[in-house]
């Protein structure tokens, strides 16, 4: 699991290796010390909240989309290139000072090893050269995800699967209501998307149960699912949150504007309109939370007052 790997990396970066060791030899220090810091720390934390992550921009927007993320996410330094004006932090809910920079990839060259998470708001193909030189294997190299200025989409370019740039390309896209972009060839053969709605406090093992529960209406396992999905006024839902870890998922925050003015046809729900102003959460957020999608499950309520409802993407 990405999530074993990540603690051995940030045991690597907290306490350093040698430039001249090869690629297995980090590897097998990476390890030892990964050892003593699961032993430092006890049990396992939440991977993404331990990630020292350094976002990148070379551009305004960038900027912006940047110190959005910033207000998200727990350890992070902001890197921004030296031709954009100072300030810059309006409508930033937690500013940070920016680090100046006047080469990408100098700046890449420096930080590369640094930190365990890479988001770079610029082109890939800015990224892709900046990063090449550094690039040694997926079991030492960071999480590298890029966002495009207009924080549209946010990809897991280097380290998906290892090194929890899928899992960040999710965080990153719930914050700043973007599409994750994942190619890994293991998880893009998942078709499944389950969308759930449950109320306030719902335990984490009534949401597991009913995951569960909904999968095998539809004669599916857990390993035919991409993701779990729900409204983004669910994002900090402490039951939901820890469900997905438990059952090794990420989950899609669905952006509430984009529920209430999409044309996908589902069921809506005068109870859910009342209590949280939206015409349905499960349906919406599975049909949403995907491409070319359609519903096999149709919203099903079941113990806890749980709604789970359960989409198919079709492949071209």
């Amino acid at each position: 699991m990405w999530k074993d790997f990540h603690l051995q990396r940030m045991a690597k970066l907290k306490t350093g290796s040698s430039s001249s060791l090869g690629v297995s030899d980090r590897y097998a220090h990476a390890q030892r010390q990964g050892r003593l810091f699961r032993k430092s720390v006890g049990h396992e934390p939440d991977a993404l909240r331990l990630m020292k992550i350094a976002l990148i921009t070379l551009s305004n927007e960038g900027y912006r989309i940047a110190q959005r993320l910033a207000g998200g996410l727990e350890r992070v330094d902001l890197f921004a290139h030296t031709g954009l004006p100072g300030g810059g932090q309006a409508g930033a809910s937690r500013a940070i000072k920016a680090k100046r920079f006047d080469s990408i990839k100098n700046l890449s060259r420096k930080i590369f090893n640094r930190y365990s998470g890479l988001v770079y708001i610029a082109p890939c193909g800015a990224v892709v050269r900046a990063i090449a030189s550094w690039v040694r294997h997926k079991t030492v190299d960071p999480a590298v995800v890029v966002v495009d200025a207009g924080g549209r989409y946010a990809i897991s370019l280097l380290s998906g699967h290892e090194g929890g740039a899928n899992a960040l390309a999710f965080k990153v896209a719930n914050i700043i209501g973007a599409e994750p972009v994942i190619s890994t060839t293991t998880e893009a053969v998942k078709r499944l998307i389950v969308g759930v709605g449950c109320r306030r406090g719902t335990s984490a093992e009534a949401i597991i149960q009913t995951v569960r529960s909904a999968l095998r209406k539809v004669r599916a396992r857990l390993e035919h699912v991409r993701a779990m999905a729900s409204a983004d006024i669910k994002s900090r839902e402490p039951g939901l949150l820890e469900a997905a870890q438990r059952l090794g998922l990420s989950v899609r925050f669905i952006p509430s504007d984009e529920i209430i003015s999409t044309t996908r046809k589902f069921q809506r729900s005068s109870f859910v309109a009342a209590k949280v102003n939206l015409p349905a959460v499960a349906e919406p957020a599975a049909l949403l939370a995907g491409r070319r999608t359609r519903l096999i499950l149709p919203k099903t309520r079941f113990i806890h007052g749980v709604t789970i409802a359960v989409a198919r993407e079709n492949f071209l």
